[in-house]
């Protein structure tokens, strides 16, 4: 038996929109990594892109359980020797409302080229307004 591969210009790729608002974090990021990566639709390969787009609304307002608004912390590396900055979830969520929810999503995905060609098809906003009317994202709920 033998892989099917779809061909690329019979992927089809939808575009859904998802609101953030009271979602719990960890949860909806993981609804959204399998469907950026199309492990729901039936011609899913590991090899190939056949994810949906996927528009965020409302990520500052989203959900973290527990005390991990104050409790979780989040690194970088700026490059420079001892340039490590850290940032609680709170702190990230009043300056940065999207990568929250980029981040989650992000470290879902797998670490190669093909994961970063998956994140590209997502698109998050603090507020309701998104420039993607013109694609007709379909609501999606979860």
């Amino acid at each position: 038996m033998t892989t099917y591969l779809t061909p690329v210009d019979e992927i089809e790729r939808n575009w859904f929109v998802v609101d953030a608002q009271s979602q719990v974090l960890g949860r909806l990021a993981s609804e959204i990594a399998t469907r950026l990566r199309g492990k729901h639709k039936p011609n899913y390969s590991t090899f190939q892109d056949v994810g949906d787009y996927i528009v965020v609304v409302n990520a500052e307002k989203i959900r973290l359980t527990g005390k991990k608004m104050e409790d979780k912390v989040y690194y970088h590396h700026t490059g420079w020797i001892g340039g490590i900055k850290q940032a609680t979830a709170k702190e990230l969520i009043e300056k940065f409302p999207d990568q929250l929810i980029y981040k989650a999503v992000k470290g879902m995905l797998p670490k190669n080229s093909l994961g970063r060609e998956q994140l590209k098809k997502l698109k998050v906003y603090a507020g309701t307004e998104h420039p993607h009317e013109a694609q007709a994202p379909v609501e999606l709920k979860f």
